[in-house]
């Protein structure tokens, strides 16, 4: 089904999380390395990983650097967070510098799998507490660097504006679909468009540049 690479330095995570993907996506092949030069090593010799998942804070490593060597070193390989970092600075961080998302090691084995699930989907992943918190704790600098105009928001449809509302609660494209009474794929096709008419390239730059728009305003038109 898939092919992951899970990169830690701790043998009993590794097992675990390897366990998790077993359950929840039988028939995927997950490789394990614990230290970036392994991973390296692993990504070099097979360029065909769907997803690495990657600790922060390793012993050849810590922060943001071991996320910038193999994005530099792999572009097209996609990497999402599997850390117990709790700063919603650097969590934020780690997508601008090229994470597909950020799942935190205290998450439930169900929060876990629908997080890569969402990934797989080929959404960009962050716990919802991060998206509620990111206009007024960690985002300045994201505002600064995407901001919606409200011309903008203008050109979004009724439909798109109500997605875009449940995007900004940090809800993934299945929960947005139960809430709108809509397809999984009718979501995907309004995200989409939102990205497209809003000029962003991806959900989380869209989501920080929402976070202080009056929806009710603009649902009532």
């Amino acid at each position: 089904m898939y092919k992951l690479l899970v990169v830690d330095d701790h043998p009993i995570f590794r097992q675990a999380i390897s366990g998790i993907i077993d359950e929840k996506f039988p028939g995927t092949i997950c490789d394990s390395a614990e230290s970036i030069d392994e991973a390296i090593v692993h990504i070099k010799s097979n360029n065909e990983y769907d997803l690495v998942l990657l600790d922060l804070n390793m012993p050849d490593t810590s922060g943001l650097n071991g996320l910038l060597t193999l994005r530099n070193d792999f572009p097209e390989t996609p990497v999402v967070i599997v850390s117990a970092e709790n700063d919603k600075q650097q969590i934020l961080q780690t997508i601008s510098y090229g994470a597909v998302g950020f799942i935190s090691k205290s998450s439930s084995v169900e929060s876990i799998a629908e997080s890569l699930t969402s990934i797989f989907n080929g959404n960009v992943c962050l716990p919802s507490d991060i998206i509620r918190t990111a206009s007024t704790q960690a985002a300045p600098q994201a505002k600064k660097e995407f901001e919606i105009l409200p011309e903008k928001i203008h050109l979004l449809t009724r439909k798109e504006l109500m997605v875009l509302k449940h995007l900004t609660k940090g809800e993934a494209n299945k929960a947005i679909a139960y809430e709108m009474n809509i397809s999984e794929t009718t979501v995907k096709s309004h995200v989409s468009s939102i990205l497209k008419k809003l000029g962003a390239t991806n959900r989380v730059k869209v989501v920080v540049g929402s976070a202080n728009i009056d929806f009710d305003q603009y649902l009532k038109r």
